[in-house]
């Protein structure tokens, strides 16, 4: 088995690594022009993990010709021109496996729907999601993560390639609600950051109740199984994402707050703007995505659109 992963970022690295110490043949592709892959090639790391020697470097595509699995790890609004470049290359009899969390903005497309466009029939497209940090990861620290593909057999054989003592793979069963679940806890990722931001962690319980009821509701008028926001695609992301200091989006809410500079990053800020136009296709209120939204594009204080979610008319909790 050859696999190439796409993605020289933390994630991409990372599962580079994962799959190069559980004994796969993995090259890690990059522009040779790009800072991560000069960091590599002068010292094998990136500040987070340090590759082992038998992780090859990359910086041709055209070498993914010949590699059996094709991992995509790169922000969720270049996966289009990505795929536009990989258009002009023999690729069929692939496995596609999105390691990656959005929604494209200009379609509202799922990234498997994104994918699919371009791949020839003869591929399978999976997706791997779940929580945990390349930093604990990498220090040993297990968790537990989803596979999900419309090809049953495709699903199971990568969680059985890929499960080992640091990762525990679970078999998805709703790809609708798996992509949205793991996209949509970036957009709460920031609402929690903003939270800190403004001393307000206490109000983190209410913001992951309401937060997973309103992203259940999206993914059941999408067609997926609603109960998939209270799996590990979601709700069994949020320490990682809510809590953790390692986390990009709640890190951006915070500095919305703080007046802070943030360079990183924040898928969140990008799935916000698609979630309230799928929220408005499919006609469903998604209260914290849009509060997210206004603070985000329409340069609303935080605290004025806080107010404003403990205003709103009082509801069954259920």
């Amino acid at each position: 088995m050859k696999i190439t992963v796409i993605g020289a970022g933390r994630w991409g690295s990372f599962i580079a690594w994962y799959l190069d110490h559980i004994g796969k043949d993995v090259s890690l592709y990059g522009r040779e022009d790009s800072s991560n892959m000069k960091r590599f090639r002068e010292t094998g790391g990136n500040g987070i993990i340090q590759l082992e020697k038998t992780t090859k470097l990359i910086y041709d595509l055209k070498e993914i010709e010949d590699s059996d699995i094709i991992i995509i790890s790169i922000p969720s609004q270049k996966l289009r021109d990505l795929m536009e470049e990989l258009r002009e290359y023999s690729l069929k009899n692939k496995i596609f496996i999105l390691c990656m969390k959005g929604i494209e903005i200009s379609t509202r497309k799922r990234l498997s729907q994104v994918v699919s466009e371009y791949v020839d029939y003869s591929n399978r497209i999976a997706v791997w999601i779940g929580p945990g940090h390349p930093q604990e990861f990498y220090r040993g620290v297990p968790n537990c993560m989803v596979i999900d593909s419309l090809y049953e057999d495709c699903k199971y054989y990568l969680v059985n390639e890929f499960s080992s003592e640091l990762i525990r793979f679970y078999y998805g069963n709703d790809l609708v609600g798996n992509e949205i679940g793991a996209a949509a806890k970036n957009v709460i990722g920031i609402a929690a950051g903003a939270l800190d931001g403004m001393n307000l962690a206490s109000l983190k319980g209410a913001l992951m109740s309401r937060g997973t009821r309103e992203v259940s509701r999206l993914i059941e008028g999408m067609g997926g199984n609603p109960f998939s926001a209270y799996g590990l695609c979601h709700l069994g992301d949020y320490e990682a994402t809510v809590f953790s200091k390692f986390s990009q989006n709640r890190k951006f809410g915070e500095c919305l707050v703080t007046g802070e500079d943030y360079n990183k990053l924040a898928e969140g800020y990008y799935t916000a703007k698609a979630m309230v136009a799928l929220g408005e296709k499919y006609h469903v209120d998604l209260p914290i995505t849009q509060m997210v939204y206004d603070v985000c594009y329409n340069e609303r204080d935080p605290k004025d659109a806080l107010a404003q979610l403990f205003l709103r008319e009082v509801k069954n909790e259920f």
